[in-house]
């Protein structure tokens, strides 16, 4: 009977000993877990805003633009084509110039027919994205419209600009830029079947400005994956420490049984 005591106390102490070596590989597990998910939140909602400033920027180079060639608009094409096409010129990122008047494009530095820009002018909206015509079919363009009085002027840009704005974040986040039912990310836009996955933490952010939006989050099974990696990283340290534990307690529970044989040997 004394043998079956003596096992069951040894198996218990055997459990003991596992179960507090693993408490410290748990709960570093855990704390690891919880830091990724409040730092991958943290980042996400972070950058959608950081992601509309900097598109901010872009578009306020637009505006800039308009407004220089915005006092040629309503005059006659052939007076003004010439000063209009030196602006363009002068900027890599606009592709053209294009004068309102009385919300019908009249006068443009490029061949493209005037009846989309036409549209545009009179949709209400100050910037869209737009789908290049003829051998620039593939292009995305952006459309910016400024309006003076009867008058206005859309400056068309390449989104390669916007696109380059998106590519500063590059830490594993997804970040899509919309105008209407229009998109665009790093690596596509809206003509693409279907948008990237965002699923993981995501967040939003609208321009107070131009009124577009950004759409940040991590790809499904993002967090998995990043929790893995770090998981590799620190569980040798875990372990180490829940060895070191139960090292401790196991010296303390052979010194207190060896404590008791004494006491027992040696009755007062």
């Amino acid at each position: 009977m004394s043998k079956i005591m003596h096992a069951g106390r040894s198996l218990l102490e055997l459990l003991l000993l596992i179960a507090l070596g693993l408490v410290p590989v748990v709960s570093g597990l855990l704390v690891m877990v919880f830091q990724l998910e409040t730092k991958l939140a943290e980042n996400a909602n972070i950058s959608v805003q950081e992601a509309v400033f900097s598109v901010d920027q872009a578009l306020d180079r637009m505006h800039e633009t308009a407004l220089q060639a915005l006092p040629f608009a309503g005059k006659p094409c052939n007076e003004v084509i010439s000063k209009l096409q030196d602006q363009v010129a002068g900027r890599s990122m606009v592709r053209s110039l294009t004068l309102i008047n009385g919300n019908q494009a009249y006068c443009s530095t490029t061949s493209d027919s005037l009846a989309g820009l036409s549209s545009f002018a009179v949709s209400g909206r100050q910037v869209e994205l737009a789908y290049g015509s003829r051998a620039e079919a593939s292009e995305l363009l952006v459309n910016f419209y400024l309006s003076g009085n009867d008058n206005g002027v859309i400056v068309t840009a390449y989104a390669l600009q916007l696109r380059n704005e998106l590519d500063g974040f590059q830490d594993g986040l997804t970040l899509l830029l919309e105008f209407g039912d229009r998109y665009i990310w790093s690596h596509g836009d809206s003509r693409d079947r279907q948008p990237p996955s965002q699923s993981e933490f995501t967040e939003r952010a609208l321009s107070a400005k131009y009124g577009y939006q950004v759409k940040g989050g991590y790809a499904q099974g993002y967090t998995a994956r990043e929790a893995r990696q770090s998981m590799l990283q620190i569980l040798p340290s875990l372990m180490l420490v829940g060895i070191v534990t139960g090292s401790i307690v196991y010296l303390t529970l052979f010194r207190a049984r060896a404590n008791r044989r004494g006491t027992a040997a040696n009755p007062a």
